[in-house]
């Protein structure tokens, strides 16, 4: 059956920034499709929820608190889930974001920053994790941004960083294939706490649906249904592609009323 394709069972992924979100649908979707799964965020109060969800699907969770802007941290995550659970099939890289801000503020640290902790943290896992996902013919799949593509005041170096992502992506699938398919996902607008403030104002996120041709916010479970297509058997014949989960979008629905210069 071809419902059989989306099934990951008895692999196991290591998920990054899975305490809520993006991370934490995700975590919860790839053990409803049979895989155990390593969690890792800062707050471990917050893992310990996704954990309780993990096993209410008949999985297991392994959780990982640890600061995850550290590259070194990252890539410790690929040993914790071969010390953990004895394999590596699956690796999404979604820990990542920046803070906007006007452009004469955007100093060279704060775009290295946003480097680091954007590409440097998703290089670092998946180096680490490169043997084991060779033995396994494994799947990466990072999580990137519309703001990587599309043009928006106040985004210079979290858009930056997200192309630098995709573009990596496109060049480590190369790398490393034919064993290990390496994609990524350009997010557009999703709702969760990064955007809770924002949504919760009825104007502005009548604005922001209006804006978008699917004519609403995305939820986290529409981005975490697409890591499961492309780290599944179901995405099989694909790497190297950046898969567009935007609600349709061609700019930003957001404005952030940033000065003028």
């Amino acid at each position: 059956m071809i419902l059989d394709r989306f099934r990951v069972t008895g692999r196991v992924a290591v998920v990054t920034g899975a305490g809520r979100g993006i991370g934490a649908a995700t975590a919860v979707a790839l053990a409803e499709a049979g895989a155990d799964v390593v969690i890792a965020s800062r707050t471990e109060s917050q893992l310990n929820e996704v954990a309780a969800r993990v096993a209410a699907a008949g999985r297991r969770a392994h959780v990982v608190a640890a600061d995850l802007s550290d590259p070194a941290a990252a890539g410790a995550l690929a040993s914790a889930a071969l010390d953990a659970f004895g394999r590596l099939d699956i690796v999404v890289n979604n820990v990542g974001g920046t803070y906007p801000r006007p452009f004469v503020e955007s100093t060279t640290d704060f775009l290295e920053e946003a480097f680091r902790f954007n590409v440097a943290t998703a290089h670092a896992l998946t180096v680490a994790a490169t043997p084991a996902l060779l033995d396994s013919g494994g799947a990466v799949v990072n999580i990137s941004s519309i703001m990587g593509r599309v043009q928006g005041r106040g985004f210079l170096a979290y858009g930056t960083a997200k192309a630098a992502l995709s573009h990596y992506t496109r060049l480590a699938a190369v790398d490393l294939a034919p064993k290990v398919r390496v994609n990524a996902i350009s997010v557009g607008s999703v709702l969760t706490s990064a955007l809770e403030l924002v949504a919760g104002n009825e104007e502005i996120r009548v604005k922001m649906e209006s804006a978008t041709p699917l004519q609403r916010i995305g939820s986290a479970e529409d981005v975490a249904s697409a890591v499961l297509y492309l780290a599944s058997p179901a995405g099989a014949y694909v790497t190297g592609k950046v898969l567009e989960v935007d609600g349709g979008l061609q700019a930003p629905n957001l404005e952030l009323g940033l000065p003028d210069l």
